[in-house]
């Protein structure tokens, strides 16, 4: 059994003012987004230039941003924020959703490919594999924050959160954190390597993603001010997951024949 080390989710202070690791987290992200879509846009074939990369990470991060924050205050603490709605503003605290981040950005992207003329799936392939190293990481910073942690469980890995109480539990945020960031990326950049069908990368991102949020859902605490919203067992992460599962199934399947771009 092991012990949450009680991480300071403070990673310093300049001029009495707090920056957070979770905060820094989304940094890392992005960095890591421009430095692996310069080298992607460098591939043979790449239907973007490097110089687009940065105006990508700009219309990717207003997405990001307040796409996740206005998604968790829909979906996850609707009434807290209704009778709070500055505090939507205080993002460095935690608090962002993945799937309305998801949706933030893929309409900053439409808005990118239509000013662009380019077209949107294309942009959503060459994006995709760039993400899940940047989700990995805001996982990190879940787990150094605290939150979202494991239903109780005598796994020999499974760990205490004092701060929630003394019983051993599945630390989620790190299945998360090998899933969504490590295993998804690993995946969809070697599927990525070679020309694939329009879509059909965007699809296996969504497939995949959507296939590790439910099943780690099932051993993740669910939110005490939401619990479990049908069946005693479904969770908001769950069922937001089944649309996205969908899409990208039809994104592989129902694409496959258009051939390779």
């Amino acid at each position: 059994m092991l012990r949450y080390p009680e991480l300071d989710p403070i990673a310093f202070s300049v001029a009495g003012v707090n920056v957070y690791w979770y905060g820094l987290m989304y940094l890392l992200g992005f960095a890591i987004f421009v430095m692996l879509g310069r080298l992607r846009a460098h591939a043979a074939g790449s239907p973007f230039a490097p110089r687009d990369v940065e105006e990508l990470l700009f219309y990717g991060v207003l997405g990001v941003i307040l796409g996740g924050r206005l998604g968790y205050a829909l979906f996850y603490n609707f009434e807290y924020f209704v009778h709070e709605p500055w505090m939507i503003l205080v993002i460095w605290r935690g608090g962002m959703s993945f799937h309305g981040g998801l949706l933030g950005v893929l309409f900053a992207l439409w808005l990118f490919a239509r000013r662009r003329r380019a077209p949107f799936l294309a942009l959503t392939d060459f994006v995709v594999p760039l993400v899940p190293l940047g989700l990995g990481a805001g996982r990190i910073g879940n787990f150094i924050n605290g939150e979202l942690w494991g239903r109780v469980s005598d796994a020999p890995w499974a760990m205490v959160f004092p701060h929630v109480d003394e019983l051993p539990r599945h630390p989620t945020q790190l299945y998360e954190f090998a899933i969504e960031g490590l295993l998804l990326f690993a995946v969809l950049w070697i599927y990525s390597s070679r020309p694939r069908p329009l879509g059909a990368v965007t699809g296996l991102f969504a497939v995949g993603y959507a296939l590790g949020r439910i099943g780690v859902e099932f051993l993740r605490e669910p939110d005490a001010h939401v619990g479990f919203i049908a069946w005693g067992w479904l969770t908001m992460g769950q069922a937001l997951s089944v649309p996205l599962l969908l899409v990208g199934a039809w994104l592989l399947g129902g694409r496959r024949a258009a051939g390779a771009r």
